[in-house]
């Protein structure tokens, strides 16, 4: 092989090394749950949670800056734990649920802060309105989960506020409180099936 060569194939095959290493994990919406708190009037910070969020993560803990994440949360499992609050919470001048029943996170860059901690930024869609969101995200670490089928699972721990103002709901800003502090805990099974990224010429991911 002519040695001018070697070094331009050595980097053109580097996107391919990368990918070879990451995983393709699939979130377990039984176990991944997302915290929401917000002000009450000033008394106190309504909790509720929104389970059954089902999406996809691709990483390689070794090289963060290529991971992905997808996910896409079931706003119509909001749970404040009163009827009348879930069904006031999902009316059309707060989040809307009828009109848009889920909620979409795309990762568009992961950060490395240290070896077990992240910063996720992507565009997150809710009731029909898209921002750039960053998540501060610990990474719990993966095993064999203890029972059967014993997969592969990783585990994360998550936080951000949102402002709802920001996505549309103004209403009853005299009693409720405009930042949403949101706490997610993410369980995420090893997906074998999972077939590796396209890749095409110039080196970057399908």
């Amino acid at each position: 092989m002519h040695r001018p060569l070697l070094p331009a194939l050595l980097l053109g095959l580097l996107p391919l090394t990368g990918w070879a290493a990451a995983d393709t994990y699939r979130l377990d919406p039984v176990h991944t749950r997302v915290l929401f708190a917000i002000d009450h009037a000033g008394y106190s910070q309504a909790l509720g949670t929104v389970s059954g969020s089902e999406g996809v993560l691709r990483f390689d803990p070794d090289h963060w800056e290529a991971a992905t994440l997808e996910v896409t949360v079931p706003l119509q499992r909001l749970e404040l734990g009163d009827a009348k609050w879930n069904q006031a919470t999902l009316a059309p001048n707060l989040l809307d649920g009828e009109r848009y029943p889920q909620a979409h996170f795309v990762s568009t860059t992961v950060k490395a802060i240290d070896e077990n901690r992240l910063q996720v930024t992507g565009r997150l869609t809710l009731r029909g309105v898209t921002r750039d969101v960053t998540l501060d995200v610990s990474f719990n670490g993966t095993r064999r989960y203890p029972l059967p089928p014993f997969r592969r699972t990783a585990g994360f721990s998550a936080t951000t506020t949102l402002s709802r103002s920001a996505f549309g709901m103004t209403a009853w800003s005299s009693l409720i409180g405009d930042e949403v502090q949101l706490r997610i805990e993410a369980e995420a099974s090893l997906d074998r099936s999972a077939a590796p990224p396209s890749i095409v010429p110039n080196g970057s991911h399908l």
